[in-house]
């Protein structure tokens, strides 16, 4: 289990465990922090808003961010899917953007016999760490794409349903809706998120410190800390 300041319970507090869950909690807690550690080398601050991520990530839920350009949402994601090194897409929603081009269409090819065939292409959501950015700017009919694949970890494109690789984990990125261009999410999609976390202005140190980061030509390097196979 762990604690908000990062450190693990004792063991002298829950006698009796099998020492096989004992030490495999030991060993989520180790890489749970090691995780933590490193998103936190592209990330400055925001340790509340990184903890919610993860733990919607090891939950198998999903995640809607709100806040501001410009304050790092797009980077905690990028950050999450180099430590897990899993397969990454990112859609950037625009009000022109359709269902199509989420799940993907059926096209016209021709085969080596010289005969004219659909094939269908898979869009981007076949992926298992998905940014949904600036999901709000999209028309609701295009945002209800993400339904059947958030909840039922599938999609159906041509009448055929194709399963999703595991893990399969959306974070969505929303603009605040008092800015223009913007549609509010219906219930049936905020229903799929597990948390909805609202991004804070960094303070003053922060700051100084991402001035520090972006004025410097080094950039942060992220490790592999954890791994799953990408055809599960």
């Amino acid at each position: 289990m762990i604690l908000e300041s990062g450190k693990t319970m004792p063991h002298e507090s829950s006698p009796g465990i099998d020492p096989t869950i004992r030490s495999a909690c030991e060993a989520f807690c180790r890489d749970y922090q090691t995780l933590r550690t490193e998103i936190g080398k592209a990330i400055v601050g925001q340790e509340s808003i990184i903890d919610g991520v993860l733990t919607c990530l090891f939950v198998g839920g999903h995640v809607l961010l709100e806040g501001v350009p410009g304050l790092g949402k797009t980077s905690l994601v990028r950050s999450l899917a180099d430590a897990l090194h899993l397969k990454f897409s990112r859609i950037q929603f625009t009000p022109d953007l359709m269902p199509a081009d989420i799940i993907g269409t059926n096209v016209i090819q021709e085969n080596a016999d010289g005969r004219r065939e659909f094939k269908f292409m898979p869009g981007p959501i076949f992926a298992q760490i998905i940014l949904a950015d600036e999901i709000n700017r999209a028309t609701p009919k295009t945002q209800s794409a993400l339904l059947e694949a958030m909840q039922e970890q599938q999609v159906t494109a041509g009448g055929e349903i194709r399963k999703l690789d595991q893990p399969f984990f959306v974070m969505a990125t929303q603009n605040p809706l008092e800015q223009e261009g913007t549609y509010p999410l219906p219930e049936a999609q905020i229903d799929r998120f597990f948390f909805k976390l609202i991004v804070p202005y960094p303070d003053r140190d922060q700051l100084h410190e991402i001035l520090n980061r972006t004025t410097r030509q080094h950039l942060p390097r992220i490790q592999t800390i954890l791994d799953a196979p990408a055809d599960t």
